[in-house]
């Protein structure tokens, strides 16, 4: 096997570099080891670290795994959306193929391309979602650590690979200048099996519906600049909820908070709820691993 890798760093939901969230992705990533794409995942110290290989079904594109500081994802949205965008770049898929098949830990997961460089953007169905409840007394140690600002029925537990707590505070103000007890949140999520918390609101702009910031500090990531995943379990929870004032298509907006500010096109497919999300990508990064 080869030890020398090409690899990319891409800012996704960002048309420009040093926006959006930072994705690493090694592009041969046949060969390597558990534990040294964990060791990888660890030393890039990014939210999220992607791999790479050569698909296992016969109707996939490519494969994906997904690793953060701590653990593998089944999925993630950031990175199945920046993997697309440098399999193409890389050569792995043809260009101005517009239909694609990821395969991850989660599954088969169809990818639309529109359009072409500088414009190509990437949207990516999520796994179904399974949405649940949470009794009182997560109910209210998750209030005390967003400074008391929810209200009843505004929390569900959202499993689309991951789980996510996902926190309506109904306005972006709230979103936007909340300080929650990271070391709380922490705690929570190790003992309830969630990968963060994500809180959303109402934004009042041309630019976005919805103000989103995601919580993921029991993975030793603080605040996560551009969540996939979160924004696509967000719409899961607006449909447990039967929230109509989003409708089934809008853009969110998060990451403004760490000087990154991304974009998330969220849609939902009234046929079927298939729920994808999607934006641009930007390079950043073009070079090659040497992993021995």
């Amino acid at each position: 096997m080869p030890t020398k890798r090409r690899f990319m760093q891409l800012d996704v939901f960002s048309h420009q570099p040093l926006l959006g969230n930072p994705l690493a992705v090694v592009i041969d990533g046949d060969g390597l080891d558990d534990a040294t794409m964990r060791s990888f995942a660890r030393w890039t110290n990014l939210s999220e670290t992607t791999f790479l290989l050569s698909p296992t079904s016969p109707d996939a594109d490519y494969r994906v795994r997904i690793f953060t500081p701590r653990q593998e994802l089944p999925f993630a949205g950031h990175p199945s959306v920046g993997s697309a965008y440098a399999a193409i770049e890389a050569g792995l898929i043809a260009r101005g193929k517009s239909a694609l098949l990821q395969e991850c830990a989660a599954g088969l997961l169809p990818i639309r391309v529109n359009g072409e460089d500088p414009q190509r953007s990437i949207h990516v169905q999520a796994p179904h979602a399974r949405v649940h409840r949470i009794d009182a007394h997560l109910h209210q140690i998750l209030d005390n650590a967003l400074q008391g600002h929810l209200k009843d029925e505004q929390v569900r537990m959202v499993d689309n690979g991951p789980h996510w707590l996902i926190c309506n505070l109904r306005e972006a103000s709230l979103v936007r200048e909340l300080q929650p007890d990271l070391p709380a949140i922490a705690a929570l999520c190790k003992q309830h099996g969630a990968i963060g918390v994500s809180v959303f609101g109402r934004e009042h702009s041309q630019n976005a519906a919805m103000a989103v910031r995601a919580f993921c500090p029991a993975d030793d990531i603080p605040e996560d600049p551009v969540t996939g995943s979160a924004n696509a379990a967000i719409m899961a929870f607006l449909v447990e909820q039967g929230e109509q004032a989003y409708g089934p298509r809008y853009r969110a907006s998060q990451g403004r908070e760490l000087g990154r500010d991304g974009y998330v096109d969220v849609a939902r497919d009234p046929a079927n709820g298939a729920i994808t999300i999607g934006g641009h990508c930007a390079i950043t990064i073009r070079g090659e691993l040497d992993l021995g």
